[in-house]
């Protein structure tokens, strides 16, 4: 048992390292935003969602209704059924540890347990490590953010706040480059995003939503991926 968390743990370890500067970048503009530490905190203890702690934060600084910031956060974590469904059916018994194994999963923790050889059925004691590795990175990085958003300068603090599209860009670009769907699907899903915006055709919880279902839309009419061609993809 101590065997299997010391190697999740290991394997989480770069995943920590890529979560701190972001979270650190998200705890000072809570700060900035005259978020309290408590509540910061807490986001990133309960709600632990990434990329939709910004897009939330963004929209209660904006005013907008509670209602839709839950809508727009629910719709953009909805691949997180995908991901635990996809994992479930390849674990070893997980017992009593499914509801902390699936709260712990984001995007990249799903990635690293599921590059496993499909031989191998990653186990609930080492995808607990590989988690909370994880967890500890986004946790701690707030805290701290929060705290330093007090002494850093502006200017540093926004340099840190670029990490979080440096991770958006880490995630999208390579995927766009294999997949011209995917990259066809974030242009659709950007442009409709813009233009309800530019036009005020709704506010900004409603416009992200839109986004999203009408994204999801476009992509499954436009039906299976096909990679690019040689020389077109990721390792080309």
């Amino acid at each position: 048992m101590m065997r299997d968390l010391s190697a999740g743990l290991r394997r989480g370890l770069p995943i920590l390292l890529g979560y701190f500067p972001v979270a650190l970048a998200f705890g000072m503009i809570a700060r900035n935003a005259q978020v309290p530490l408590v509540h910061a905190a807490g986001m990133s203890a309960f709600v632990y969602a990434g990329a939709s702690q910004f897009m939330a934060l963004n929209l209660l600084i904006g005013g907008v209704p509670a209602a839709e910031i839950v809508a727009a956060t629910l719709l953009l974590n909805f691949r997180h059924f995908l991901m635990s469904a996809s994992l479930s059916a390849r674990m070893k018994r997980p017992g009593r540890l499914t509801p902390l194994l699936a709260f712990g999963i984001t995007d990249e923790t799903f990635a690293v347990a599921a590059s496993a050889p499909a031989a191998v059925s990653p186990g609930a004691v080492y995808l607990l490590g590989l988690e909370a590795a994880a967890y500890v990175g986004w946790l701690s990085g707030t805290v701290l953010g929060h705290a330093l958003g007090a002494v850093l300068p502006p200017v540093l603090q926004g340099a840190l706040g670029m990490g979080l599209y440096g991770l958006f860009i880490g995630i999208l670009v390579p995927e766009a480059r294999r997949s011209r769907r995917a990259a066809l699907v974030a242009c659709v899903s950007a442009a409709i995003h813009w233009l309800l915006r530019h036009f005020g055709v709704m506010p900004p919880g409603w416009s992200i939503i839109a986004a999203i279902a009408a994204g999801a839309a476009f992509g499954a009419a436009l039906g299976d991926a096909k990679p690019a061609p040689p020389g077109r993809g990721a390792a080309g």
